[in-house]
């Protein structure tokens, strides 16, 4: 009966690390989206199914990576704040542990980002337009000049709509108003199953 009961654990736990290991690898695969190397994505996915904050040497025990290099990649993740460091009363090391929440994650990561394209954009959008009104409203510019500086002008116009469309975007992701619009829910596959 025992004998049973320990193949079902090791089988329930092979299933366990089965269903973990695909996961890991998918997310280490698309960590490049946010600027990070498969590695760095892989140590991300690892502590993302750790359930209570984790020290460097628990990390580099998991991963198999050396010290100096584990804690470049903590500190890349940090800095694009997929992790964080903890504090936990009675321990003197520093503990980390993963962002979990993937629309918060999201929210921040790419809201920060558009609204940095948007605004870097906009400035130089703005500065050559002048540049460019200067050239159409001197009589003595030449008409291939000036047609050319129309031309500039009507596709930075276009640019402009989709800088502060961005910049909305980024506003609406910050603010959670974009939610909305594309509500969170817990498994749409369930909605669309009920209007069957």
């Amino acid at each position: 009966m025992d004998d049973k009961k320990d193949k079902k654990q090791q089988k329930a736990e092979e299933l366990l690390e089965d269903a973990e290991r695909v996961v890991i690898n998918s997310i280490a695969e698309t960590m490049d989206l946010y600027g990070v190397t498969p590695s760095i994505g892989r140590l991300y996915a690892t502590m993302y199914f750790k359930h209570n904050p984790l020290t460097l040497d628990d990390m580099k025990d998991d991963l198999g990576m050396s010290k100096p290099s584990m804690s470049t990649a903590v500190r890349k993740l940090q800095d694009i704040n997929i992790v964080k460091k903890v504090w936990k009363k009675g321990s003197r090391r520093d503990l980390f542990i993963a962002e979990k929440n993937f629309f918060q994650y999201f929210s921040h990561f790419f809201g920060d980002r558009w609204e940095r394209e948007a605004k870097i954009n906009l400035l130089s959008i703005n500065d050559a337009i002048e540049k460019l009104e200067q050239v159409l409203n001197d009589e003595e510019i030449n008409e291939e000049m000036k047609q050319r500086a129309e031309q500039d002008l009507q596709q930075l116009e276009e640019y402009k709509n989709y800088c502060h469309w961005l910049e909305r975007l980024a506003q609406s992701i910050e603010s959670g108003e974009i939610f909305k619009f594309l509500p969170i829910e817990d498994n749409p596959e369930d909605h669309n199953h009920d209007e069957d």
